[in-house]
């Protein structure tokens, strides 16, 4: 299992904390679209790194074209020397919208179109295959050579697709060459909802797979909640702060479905209902502790090390600690010490 984390939001120390984050042991170093463009801080991370991954948890696919993006993942898994994985999402109806202003509509297919189209324009690019996509979402059926980047010895990155519901994570099992689990997700979820349908993908596909919950080359990253402290008050802030962020996550309709496997649906509305009244600091009240420790790993460094192997360690190739609190950054060594065993 490899060990991964995400770089912060300070723009300006990007190439610095990289650069840290290499040396202190982490595998991948992960950067989501948030408050700054992420293509841009993958490229000052990989400007100050030497082996570990770079890539993006997650890009906002449908706020771009399936060209814009084939151009972008092309250029950085060239300029990384392979690093690269482009990491999309397909972010909530609202924000593609009223914020990015492109079109919605039928998510999961149009996903699996735009990855579709992403390959096609690749295969233009790296193996002189005739640009000929014509879909229902998108359509791309010219390039000169004035437009097409040269041929690079690296090729088109890995897709990593995240998602929720099982149609979504379906279109990942039968196009994508990885998988994000949302954090907002649990073991049950976990077994009764996105492992069958990545299968049901892969099949789709038609991936070779093995026994169990073996996706063949297949790659699960999972990135989970840890509420992690050593004294009674960094444990305090970190329950907290998890409580807030699981509320967050769970005031989303689209994400109702985590909740109704273990009975909590009904939490749902009222949350939504509070988050547009911006009652964004006593929604996590809502959280009780049964729901904290099932949608977060919660304990000592020691004991969330060990019980993020026992959550997902027959389950994702990588995993990410995710904290949406303040942290002491010597916390993390003995977390990835007892990961690694």
């Amino acid at each position: 299992m490899k060990l991964d984390t995400s770089l912060g939001k300070d723009f300006d120390a990007i190439p610095a904390d990289a650069r840290a984050l290499e040396a202190e042991g982490y595998d991948g170093l992960w950067i989501g679209e948030t408050q700054h463009d992420p293509f841009m801080q993958c490229l000052l991370a990989s400007q100050t790194t030497e082996h570990a991954t770079i890539g993006t948890s997650i890009a906002i696919a449908f706020a771009r074209t399936p060209m814009t993006m084939a151009n972008i993942g092309y250029d950085l898994a060239r300029y990384t020397k392979g690093r690269f994985v482009l990491g999309i999402g397909s972010q909530v109806k609202p924000h593609i919208v009223l914020r990015f202003s492109m079109p919605w509509s039928h998510p999961a297919p149009r996903m699996r179109e735009f990855i579709l189209a992403m390959r096609a324009i690749w295969a233009n690019w790296h193996d002189d295959v005739p640009l000929g996509f014509q879909g229902d979402f998108y359509t791309h059926l010219i390039m000169t050579p004035f437009f097409a980047p040269a041929r690079h010895e690296y090729g088109p990155p890995p897709v990593f697709l995240a998602g929720v519901g099982e149609h979504m994570t379906a279109v990942a099992g039968e196009v994508a060459d990885g998988f994000f689990i949302h954090p907002f997700t649990t073991r049950r979820y976990l077994d009764e909802v996105t492992l069958p349908a990545l299968q049901r993908g892969r099949a789709k596909g038609g991936a070779a797979t093995g026994s169990g919950w073996d996706l063949g080359d297949f790659t699960v990253c999972g990135p989970s909640f840890v509420t992690v402290g050593r004294t009674e008050g960094e444990m305090a802030a970190a329950i907290k702060g998890t409580k807030k962020q699981i509320a967050f996550y769970a005031s989303t309709p689209s994400y109702r479905g985590v909740l109704e496997v273990h009975g909590w649906g009904e939490v749902q509305p009222e949350l939504t209902r509070m988050s547009k009244q911006g009652d964004w600091d006593q929604m996590g009240e809502l959280i009780d502790d049964d729901m904290l420790h099932t949608f977060s790993v919660v304990g000592t460094p020691k004991e969330v090390g060990a019980g993020l192997r026992a959550k997902l360690g027959d389950v994702a190739q990588r995993v990410n600690c995710y904290a949406t609190y303040d942290v002491d950054p010597a916390i993390w060594g003995p977390v990835r010490d007892a990961l690694r065993g």
